[in-house]
Order: C-alpha cells, then sequence, then structure tokens
C-alpha cells in the first residue's frame, strides 16, 4: 500500500469514529511502525486536516467541536499528587478541560492537547502519567500551568475558578 493511500484511509478511520485512535493501534492497522503513523499525521496536518494528537490517540475534529460553549484560561499550580483533584473539579462542575500549557524559561509555551470530559477521561490521564513513570508537563515549570476550559456558561467557568481557587490551586 502507498503512502498516499494509507493517509487516506486513515483520514476515512479517523472521520468514522468519534473517539480518539492511537498510533500504535493505527500501525498495527497498516503493518507499519508507529513513527511512520507519526510521519503521516504530520502530512495530513501540513494539507490542513484537523487531527488533534490527544494523551490517548488521534481524532479527527472541526473547529466547533472544539470550541463548543465559552472558554477561559485558568492559570494554576500544585503538585502532582493534586491533579486528579484538580481535573475532577473542572469536569465534576460541567467543564471540559481542552488542554494544558506551561511557559518554559527556555524553549517557550509548550501546549498539549488533553480534551478531558469527564471522570474516566481523568482517571485515564492519570493512570497513563502512573503506568508510563512519567512526569507532567506541570513538572517542567515547578506546578505552574494553564488550562484551557469550556463550558456551557461564563456562570459555570465561574464555579468552576472558584473551586478551584477554594483548593488552592488558582494563582
Amino acid at each position: 500500500m502507498s503512502g498516499e493511500s494509507r493517509r487516506e484511509k486513515i483520514l476515512t478511520i479517523l472521520k468514522d469514529t468519534t473517539e480518539p485512535i492511537s498510533g500504535s493501534a493505527l500501525a498495527k492497522e497498516f503493518g507499519v511502525s508507529r513513527q511512520v503513523i507519526v510521519q503521516d499525521i504530520a502530512l495530513i496536518r501540513a494539507i490542513n486536516k484537523n487531527i488533534m494528537a490527544t494523551n490517548k490517540g488521534y481524532i479527527l475534529y472541526t473547529p466547533q467541536d472544539k470550541d463548543t460553549g465559552v472558554r477561559r484560561v485558568v492559570h494554576v499550580k500544585h503538585d502532582n499528587s493534586q491533579m486528579e483533584d484538580e481535573l475532577t473539579n473542572i469536569v465534576d462542575f460541567g467543564g471540559r478541560v481542552l488542554d494544558v500549557f506551561v511557559d518554559h524559561p527556555i524553549y517557550g509555551q509548550i501546549m498539549v492537547d488533553l480534551l478531558i470530559n469527564n471522570r474516566q477521561d481523568v482517571a485515564d490521564f492519570i493512570e497513563k502519567i502512573k503506568s508510563n513513570r512519567t512526569t507532567p508537563l506541570m513538572g517542567l515549570t515547578d506546578g505552574v500551568h494553564y488550562h484551557t476550559i469550556t463550558a456551557a456558561s461564563e456562570e459555570v467557568l465561574d464555579v468552576i475558578e472558584n473551586a478551584l481557587k477554594k483548593r488552592g490551586y488558582l494563582i
């Protein structure tokens, strides 16, 4: 199978699902390495396809999927042991965590899409960090980081911010 036809099939697979698909699963599907899939995704993105890389895999989205409701960036600080509590509070009060980003003193802004919508997404994210024995992005900046969150209204975002403030996370 040529690279071009593989990329077309990757796009078809992404169009036909609403759940992220891991690079490993795509690699297995096409009998290629995960690195080949990473390169394919980069080439597809270069022609302006809306593919988002999340901690669960790749997902095709339209701009309105990412921008539903109202959005706000929150500036927070906590340690690794408080990460699950922070994310759970956001989703329990009706928020969706789109991303996490840090302002690194050397590399500038580093951002990762998260798309955390509910408690199960939080649990999966925390488990992935633990099972891979990795440090979250906030580890680069001594716990200081930002999240872009969305919700149905400004009032819901206010409730989320207040919850984060009460727990001492909000900067």
